[in-house]
């Protein structure tokens, strides 16, 4: 009686077990939601050249933007995109607003405890966009003090530039004119992003006297699409597309339309590491 008792107890735990694994997945549904709904919502800004913007048919196009079409084409679905500037995108995914966010996220500690990234879509680093004429009085990170940095607030960049003494000068949504032009005539100093940000900006926009500072790049980093951590079905299921988008060259193509190289493979640039703190 015994040993039959013992079996038994095993299996109704095993069966326990089984019924609770299935109930955590059941639970999450944000991948049948978009394939009952057929559509692909995503968050973006519209207003970050080259990842997301409108060009000049008034259409709205980038490297994450483009990337994000073809994963709804892939998954046989339609896209629809809602935009919002950085904290607007984070909370449109707590809010139920979007499937994911595409705007060139990275990941930081804050992140970290609500949301996780997809498998790499960009590799990158960071650097200082700075006046032309004078570098802004920049020549390392230790310069910025005393500096106006400008960004978007809640930014790593822009927790960055604090840190190292610098005002921060925030702005909403801006476009990238408005960012370089404000360098340029003093009202700010410099501008903390991603490397390949600025340097598709200053190419956009080759009037406006401001250069990245040359040799001080700092930060590598990894970006990609923003997630709810409990989004796990749809997450994983999109990286398998990013996957396969990497081996049939879809990546490369789409990188070197926007960037003219392909930042989908790292770059060996010497870039230092610094601890940003939160």
């Amino acid at each position: 009686m015994k040993k039959w008792t013992k079996l038994l107890t095993i299996g109704v735990l095993g069966a326990i077990l089984l019924s609770g694994c299935n109930s955590n997945d059941s639970s999450d549904k944000s991948l049948s939601k978009v394939e009952q709904e057929k559509t692909l919502t995503v968050a973006t800004s519209g207003t970050l050249y080259p990842s997301s913007y409108y060009n000049d048919k008034n259409e709205l196009v980038g490297y994450d933007v483009d990337i994000a079409k073809e994963v709804a084409n892939r998954l046989g679905v339609k896209i629809q995109f809602k935009e919002y500037n950085v904290d607007g995108q984070i909370a449109s995914l707590t809010k139920g607003e979007a499937d994911f966010a595409a705007n060139d996220f990275g990941m930081n500690a804050d992140r970290e405890k609500k949301f996780s990234l997809s498998s790499p879509i960009k590799y990158s680093f960071d650097s200082m966009i700075v006046r032309k004429n004078d570098n802004s009085g920049i020549a390392s990170l230790e310069d910025l003090a005393g500096k106006k940095a400008a960004g978007e607030p809640n930014t790593s960049y822009m927790r960055l530039a604090e840190q190292y003494g610098a005002t921060p000068v925030t702005y909403d949504n801006a476009t990238n004119d408005q960012y370089l032009t404000d360098v340029a005539n003093g009202r700010t100093d410099v501008i903390l992003n991603d490397y390949y940000l600025q340097k598709m900006a200053l190419a956009a926009l080759p009037n406006v006297p401001v250069k990245i500072l040359e040799d001080v790049y700092f930060n590598p980093n990894e970006t990609g699409f923003l997630f709810l951590k409990e989004h796990i079905a749809l997450r994983e299921k999109i990286n398998t597309i990013l996957e396969d988008m990497h081996k049939d060259g879809t990546f490369k193509k789409i990188s070197e339309q926007y960037f003219q190289t392909d930042i989908s493979v790292k770059s060996d640039k010497p870039v230092q590491m610094v601890e940003t703190k939160n």
